[in-house]
């Protein structure tokens, strides 16, 4: 009788799990706008320093899919930023866009609510980037590009991914 009793609320405990998985939306990872020249559904969402990405109808928390960048310039921060006194500025960013007018460059100089952290970089380092690639071979392709400029030394490839917390 006790292992009739058992039996069932095992079967009940995995049928509640089995309905609870099949609920269960998987997250959308939206699309990287690497070129700034093309259209990209979401950039109205970003400022101009962002890195957009396809956040798809509901913005809220919301994360891309994973992309190669670059990392060009970056100093280590004591806290999490001054948004207000950013340690790179669009006079900062700009002209390194010009260098690569199909890739976005995109710059990280604080963090708070609403606006873009990046995976693949260390916790609380400000940085300047440029979107190399969706593929490995594409990113290394493009990797010869900036070390060509003979601006950037020692740089490398990153495996990247974005979120926005726009609650």
């Amino acid at each position: 009788m006790k292992m009739k009793y058992g039996f069932l609320l095992i079967a009940c405990i995995l049928l509640g799990s089995a309905l609870t998985a099949f609920g269960q939306k998987k997250a959308k990872l939206g699309k990287v706008c690497g070129d700034p020249t093309a259209a990209c559904k979401s950039r109205e969402n970003f400022q101009s320093f962002d890195l957009p990405f396809d956040t798809g109808k509901n913005f809220g928390i919301y994360e891309s899919e994973k992309f190669y960048g670059i990392v060009l310039k970056s100093v280590k921060l004591k806290d999490w930023g001054d948004c207000e006194n950013p340690s790179f500025d669009e006079g900062d960013r700009m002209p390194i866009q010009e260098l690569f007018p199909h890739n976005k460059v995109f710059a990280l100089n604080c963090v708070e609510t609403g606006t873009n952290y990046y995976t693949g970089v260390a916790e609380q380092t400000a940085f300047i980037g440029v979107y190399a690639g969706r593929t490995l071979a594409e990113a290394n392709n493009f990797l010869k590009t900036v070390q060509a400029t003979g601006q950037f030394p020692g740089v490398k490839v990153r495996r990247m991914s974005i979120g926005v917390n726009g609650t």
